[in-house]
């Protein structure tokens, strides 16, 4: 007599096979769909980039107007920009640099902490992407890459200055993951409007721009460095203003700023 096709062996047999097959078909798709979900990822970052610097235009595609743009890499410890030797010893290739992975190696990041890390980001890059715009072959605009913990997450973001290197153009984040409604409305097109005009620096060249709680008095002498907060969201808020004053300081781009306004914007 053949033997029972419900036994447990043969269930085994066929949940295994199952499980198999799917497991491939699942690694073939993760495969297949890695270099689209790169592309995209990469045209989201693009276009995050021109949003910040007010630069998306209508029946213009994304990559269109990027090719207008400069990358470059910046030493954040010299505040000059990295030299070719730098990023051959460094193997960065500016196209391609994952700075979020770039922070996670010790070889190209430094640890933080305590009053050091006043934006929570735990390490800091040593090389950071910067993007220019230029005219006539000077600087017209540069979108610099900031990032910071909020209430409940690490906040990633563009901010776009002119090229004076102190007024804001554009400010917005292009990840977060804070309460809808509130400090979710960083995302909110009228609060980031709030910050064109702007101004980063004080007269004494300090990084003081930060968001105001009770909102902004147009009658203060500081009203130029300050921003509306978000209602409701005082964490999200305190977030923002440590990380914009944190990328913006001496610990981020404001050496290479320094030496940008020196040495004249090219």
């Amino acid at each position: 007599m053949s033997s029972s096709n419900d036994s447990i062996q043969k269930t085994i047999i066929v949940a295994l096979s199952l499980c198999l097959v799917c497991s491939i078909f699942v690694a073939a798709a993760a495969v297949g769909l890695k270099p689209i979900q790169n592309s995209n990822k990469d045209l989201d970052r693009k276009r995050n980039i021109l949003s910040a610097a007010g630069m998306l235009e209508p029946g213009k595609t994304v990559d269109e107007i990027f090719a207008t743009v400069e990358t470059r890499i910046v030493n954040l410890e010299t505040g000059a920009f990295a030299t070719d030797a730098e990023l051959n010893e460094a193997g960065i290739n500016p196209a391609t640099y994952d700075q979020t992975a770039a922070s996670k190696d010790p070889q190209l990041s430094q640890a933080l902490s305590g009053e050091n890390d006043p934006a929570s980001i735990k390490r800091r890059v040593d090389y950071s992407s910067v993007y220019l715009v230029k005219s006539e072959g000077e600087i017209d605009r540069i979108i610099l890459p900031v990032h910071g913990y909020g209430l409940w997450s690490t906040m990633y973001g563009f901010m776009a200055l002119k090229n004076d290197f102190n007024t804001v153009i554009g400010f917005g984040f292009y990840a977060q993951g804070e309460t809808p409604g509130l400090g979710g409305e960083v995302d909110n097109p009228n609060w980031k409007a709030l910050w064109n005009g702007k101004e980063v620096y004080d007269d004494q060249g300090e990084a003081v721009i930060r968001l105001a709680k009770a909102g902004v008095d147009s009658s203060d002498p500081q009203a130029m460095h300050k921003v509306d907060g978000l209602s409701g969201a005082t964490l999200t808020s305190r977030g923002v203003t440590n990380l914009v004053q944190y990328w913006l300081g001496k610990e981020g781009f404001a050496p290479f700023l320094t030496k940008l306004r020196s040495e004249g914007a090219q």
